[in-house]
């Protein structure tokens, strides 16, 4: 198997506790950290107040929140990722906290990152959507906690990717502290596959292709991409989720496409009535 890619310890979503882990140490990088619980109804986990940033994001179902800044109920609503924006809550560094599955039970993804201060706790409950891409590049994007200023590290967002269509595309990077060019940030995608018999493909390669992994990713499989350029497929008949993390030195989301494909970001480059002659470089 590959070494980026982590199956799931728990496969029932009713059996509770951990789904899937990634924290600094076992991920072998500096930054992100991210977790996936099932929740039963009236089933809770803790955390302790770290030196961490922490977006919480409602996957499916319903929570109540308590810490030191609060209680917040009923976050939440969908009853899977395929079914529109999450809700989610953001709680700076150095807050314990409290998370209580509400009736029916609830999947719930803990996303870290080192921080000094953070911004403001709140419930992310109007999260904005947008359509990226065009053509079978097209997909449905929501924008947990991607805004400047919204997070001192973290970078979250979701991705549908539709029957038969391609996203994280072109296949870009962000591996070098180069700014404004380049960020480095360290990134985890947390799939879900629907039907969850499917499978969905993503590769994360590097120029030398002293990096080349391209996996079949099951539902609730997390890739690790370290460095290099990645994109996901979702095959004919199966529809793709994935829920992005990022963190790195700087907040910055600055990313520089592979070379030999920049040139399919343009509308219309590719139509699916034919493929024009790739522009010579």
């Amino acid at each position: 198997m590959s070494r980026l890619l982590i199956r799931p310890s728990a496969v029932d979503p009713d059996g509770g506790g951990s789904i899937v882990s990634v924290t600094p140490e076992s991920a072998g990088w500096t930054y992100v950290g991210f977790e996936v619980l099932a929740l039963p109804a009236g089933e809770t986990f803790e955390r302790p107040a770290v030196g961490r940033e922490t977006c919480i994001v409602l996957l499916s179902g319903h929570v109540h929140v308590s810490s030191e800044h609060g209680e917040w109920r009923d976050v939440g609503g969908r009853a899977r990722p395929f079914d529109g924006a999450p809700v989610a809550a953001y709680l700076p560094p150095s807050t314990a906290f409290r998370v209580e599955a509400a009736t029916g039970g609830a999947e719930v993804a803990v996303c870290t990152a080192p921080a000094e201060t953070g911004t403001a706790p709140r419930v992310l409950d109007a999260v904005p959507t947008e359509i990226r891409g065009y053509g079978t590049q097209e997909r449905h994007v929501h924008n947990v906690l991607m805004d400047e200023g919204s997070a001192e590290s973290l970078l979250v967002c979701e991705v549908l990717t539709p029957s038969g269509h391609w996203s994280s595309y072109p296949p870009h990077k962000h591996e070098r502290d180069a700014l404004p060019e380049e960020s480095l940030l360290e990134e985890t995608y947390y799939h879900r596959v629907h039907p969850a018999d499917g499978f969905g493909i993503q590769r994360v390669y590097t120029d030398d292709r002293s990096l080349d992994e391209t996996m079949a990713v099951s539902d609730r499989d997390v890739v690790l991409v370290p460095r290099g350029y990645h994109t996901v497929a979702a095959p004919p008949g199966v529809a793709v989720h994935y829920l992005n993390v990022m963190a790195g030195p700087t907040r910055s989301w600055a990313f520089v496409d592979d070379p030999s494909l920049a040139w399919t970001r343009a509308q219309g480059a590719v139509t699916d009535a034919a493929v024009p002659e790739r522009p010579s470089r």
